[in-house]
């Protein structure tokens, strides 16, 4: 069964992440979104996407913006 991503999952997740590693809020909320219109932009041509394509979407995003938030995201799954 197909599932769609939750984008408002993947932001809330982003800016809880952004508030622990100490990036004011303000910052945080500019390239928050402008990552997930690069990650959008990056997988709109597509008709079926992988959690692996939306992860390396917003990875690529988040690598411009702030590479600790990149790799607290890249790693959230392994992280104690």
């Amino acid at each position: 069964m197909a599932k769609s991503f939750n984008e408002r999952e993947i932001i809330s997740d982003l800016k809880i992440n952004a508030k622990a590693l100490g990036i004011p809020s303000g910052a945080a909320n500019a390239f928050i979104e402008k990552i997930m219109k690069g990650a959008k932009k990056t997988l709109k041509g597509k008709q079926v996407i992988t959690k692996n394509d939306l992860d390396r979407a917003v990875l690529k995003e988040l690598r411009v913006y702030d590479n600790d938030l990149a790799y607290v995201y890249e790693n959230r799954d392994k992280i104690i």
